[in-house]
This record gives C-alpha cells, structure tokens and sequence, in this order.
C-alpha cells in the first residue's frame, strides 16, 4: 500500500489499521453511537497562527529528525512510558499497532524523531504516499506535557510533507459527541477538510457541516 495506491485510498475515507486498510462511519465511545468524520489538510492552504508559532518557538532547543522508521528499543521504552500516563485505550506496543507479527511492511513508513540532547522524546509515525501522508502515531514522554509535543509532531509532519511537494495530510478521524479526536483540527482548521463517504466528495471544514453529514449518517443514508 505505497505511493499512489495509498493516496487514492486515502482519499476515499480508508486508513491504515497493522497491515490493512479499513474505514468505518461510526464508532462506539462510552457507550454511545459517534458518527465517524474522515479528515485532510490541504497543505498548500497551511498557515500556521499564533499558537502553532508557539509550539515551534518553545520546542527549538529539541533536534528533530525524519527518517524511515525502525522500531527499536528505544521507541518501544517511550511508548510504555507513554501509554502509562493516558487515560485511553492504545494498542499494547509499537509493533503491534503497526506490524501486529508481520515481517514484511505494506507501508512506506517513517518517524519524526524529537530529541532533547541525546534523549529521544517524542515519536511520531507517519506513511508516505506519492501525494499525502498518513499521519498514523504519535507518542512523547510525559515530563514533557507542557510542550505539547503531540500536536508539535502534527506541525512537523506538515512541515516535512510541505519540503517533499505533498499535496494532503491526513491525520484520521475525529467523532462526533466525542471530542477527544478534536485535537486534530489544531494545525489549520482553515486548510482542512471532511469526507461525505455518500456522495464521495471532500467539504471545507465545519461543524456545520460536520452536523449535517452527522445526521445522515445517524439515519441510515
């Protein structure tokens, strides 16, 4: 699943589960039905305010490094801290969310690795197409909550597929009545987009939108 094979996919509301691709327009959240919206930014649109300034500003001391992704053990330390200190479900290691066993990737994979001195703090994973990126993972060390090092590794993953002339990033869903995906949005609310699986077509962003496409999926249409 490379290049544009992985880009058309994207662009009809799949995404990457291990080693396949699913898609889906409803998720079960505290044990409510959410309807489920697929989300790009179109990059070309990207511009970046006041609180994305921010993060770039407080973050400079730490080095950052993209390069195709080897799971080592040192990831794998980060993500069990990680995965110690939330409050949701998350698959059990790095493997098994993106290989699950598997010896041989599908995916053109690759980490945005943050470092403060030689320290590697935070991780996040992405996959290369011949257009997009799929932004798949993100993972940091707690003691470092206050720089918002989550919603950094988004800004770095835009940065970089802006430098490789990509033209989409998408970054998952968020759900509706659950706003724990809401986070999403926070690289450019302006540059991003929702899918109407229904009529295959990709909207601006809004919540009204959101609403609407909400309800008919909440109907049956």
């Amino acid at each position: 699943m490379r290049g544009s094979k992985l880009d058309l996919y994207l662009s009809k509301g799949y995404f990457r589960m291990q080693q396949d691709v699913f898609t889906c327009f409803a998720v079960l959240f505290e044990n409510a039905v959410c309807p489920v919206h697929w989300l790009r930014i179109d990059l070309a649109n990207v511009i970046f305010g006041k609180e994305q300034t921010r993060l770039f500003r407080i973050n400079e001391k730490f080095s950052v490094d993209v390069k195709p992704l080897v799971i080592t053990p040192e990831i794998e330390v980060l993500y069990t801290t990680y995965k110690a200190g939330i409050n949701f479900d998350a698959p059990e290691t790095v493997e098994s969310c993106l290989l699950d066993g598997a010896t041989f990737t599908m995916f053109d994979t690759y980490a945005v690795e943050v470092r403060d001195n030689n320290t590697l703090i935070a991780v996040g994973v992405f996959d290369s197409g011949a257009q997009s990126i799929a932004g798949i993972m993100n993972f940091y060390d707690p003691a470092y909550r206050k720089h918002s090092l989550g919603k950094y590794l988004m800004l770095q993953k835009i940065s970089y597929a802006r430098q490789q002339h990509k033209t989409y990033y998408y970054p998952g869903y968020l759900a509706s009545n659950y706003d724990k995906f809401n986070y999403k949005l926070f690289a450019c609310e302006t540059a991003t987009e929702v899918f109407d699986a229904n009529r295959d077509r990709w909207y601006p962003f809004s919540w009204q939108t959101v609403n609407v496409l909400a309800a008919e999926i909440m109907n049956g249409h």
